[in-house]
């Protein structure tokens, strides 16, 4: 289903026990179950030791498939780097699968995980890496990055965005022997385990399963940000790409407090962040998109000056955003005043909110923030 067509003039159209041991049963009780291709997700990545268990009693086998025991449930090991590979209670090997048995969930350093453990050596420690259904790995990521208690469209939305992110970077890290993604969101989507699922998070993936989003039938780079500020990006004005459907678009989230922000700086602050120019004497915006986010951004020192451009604006200072104005304040700070929270391109999830709010339903969401792109069921190997 093409998607470009279904936004148009929405707007007009719309009118108008321990506690862990509680929230483990409640899950296993209510949430469903739904079949998919399997992710791997790095929990702990080059770590000297890492704490795993199960909630029920868990197999565990060597490399080779071979059964070399059991853990007991709700315990807890340490699987440590040691030379040669992993030593785990009793066992040492190069690797070790842990697999609860009847529907138990596995524990990985701090946090419940559906699916099973995999614990590997590798050349700076060992890596915890969680395979889990796709389905299974949304119901945690839709209550990491949205409120749960969102409306269901703008839910639903996310599901299909996640799930397709997902997918994208699982095919992009095929020579990767060990995970396709991990679980923080600078670089990948928040994924908490089961302690961010919901039965509204259930019904948004249950509502949307094995649908992602294509562009001439490959998966999309199907990014999104918490808010714009008014209107998104064109992504070859932040990344340097020219991926076609990640198009500026207008965006919704102008009312969102969090979205309005200042930060500022003394001039020690900058120096700090930003080496090579000194004493930090200007800062100037040397270059705006379109749609007024800073592109290039020129730091002045005493002892040199620095050129940020892109992405490394906003990184480089710790900003919400690069849609920003420079101005001095009397004691020679620079005070920055911004909008948005995030690199503005693909889909607003504020932006899906207010959408959702005003009656949208996630096609005509998705849509909106991906141009161009078709609705199609999975086909992954």
């Amino acid at each position: 289903m093409k998607f470009q067509f279904l936004f148009g003039s929405l707007l007009s159209q719309i009118k108008g026990r321990h506690w862990w041991v509680s929230i483990l049963l409640w899950i296993a009780l209510v949430a469903p179950a739904q079949a998919s291709v399997i992710l791997r997700i790095a929990i702990e990545r080059n770590v000297n030791q890492v704490k795993v268990g199960s909630s029920t009693t868990a197999t565990v086998k060597d490399g080779t498939g071979r059964t070399l025991g059991e853990l007991p449930a709700m315990s807890s090991f340490y699987a440590q780097a040691v030379p040669g590979g992993v030593a785990l209670d009793k066992w040492q090997s190069g690797l070790f699968w842990i697999e609860p048995t009847g529907k138990g969930f596995v524990y990985i350093g701090d946090r419940w995980f559906r699916g099973r453990t995999l614990v590997v050596a590798t050349e700076k420690g060992v890596s915890a890496v969680n395979w889990v259904d796709t389905e299974e790995y949304l119901y945690s990521v839709i209550g990491g990055e949205m409120d749960a208690q969102w409306p269901q469209e703008a839910l639903k939305a996310q599901a299909i965005a996640a799930r397709t992110y997902a997918l994208y970077e699982r095919e992009k890290q095929r020579t990767n022997p060990i995970y396709d993604l991990g679980d923080s969101p600078d670089r990948w989507q928040i994924y908490k385990g089961v302690s961010s699922e919901s039965p509204t998070t259930y019904t948004a993936v249950d509502a949307t399963a094995g649908q992602v989003l294509t562009y001439q039938n490959r998966i999309i780079l199907s990014v999104f940000h918490a808010c714009s500020g008014g209107h998104t990006e064109n992504v070859e004005d932040v990344w340097g790409s020219k991926e076609p459907y990640l198009r500026a678009v207008q965006d919704y989230d102008q009312n969102i407090k969090e979205c309005n922000w200042v930060k500022t700086f003394s001039p020690t602050e900058i120096s700090s962040r930003i080496s090579g120019v000194g004493n930090v004497t200007d800062m100037i915006p040397e270059a705006r998109s379109p749609f007024q986010s800073v592109k290039v951004l020129k730091i002045i020192g005493d002892r040199g000056t620095k050129v940020l451009q892109g992405e490394d604006v906003r990184t480089a200072l710790r900003l919400k955003s690069t849609r920003f104005n420079v101005s001095k304040g009397t004691d020679g700070s620079f005070i920055l005043q911004g909008l948005g929270y995030g690199h503005a391109i693909g889909m607003s999830q504020w932006g899906a909110y207010n959408l959702a709010q005003r009656g949208a339903n996630y096609l005509q969401i998705l849509g909106h923030y991906y141009q161009g792109v078709a609705l199609t069921p999975i086909k992954a190997k």
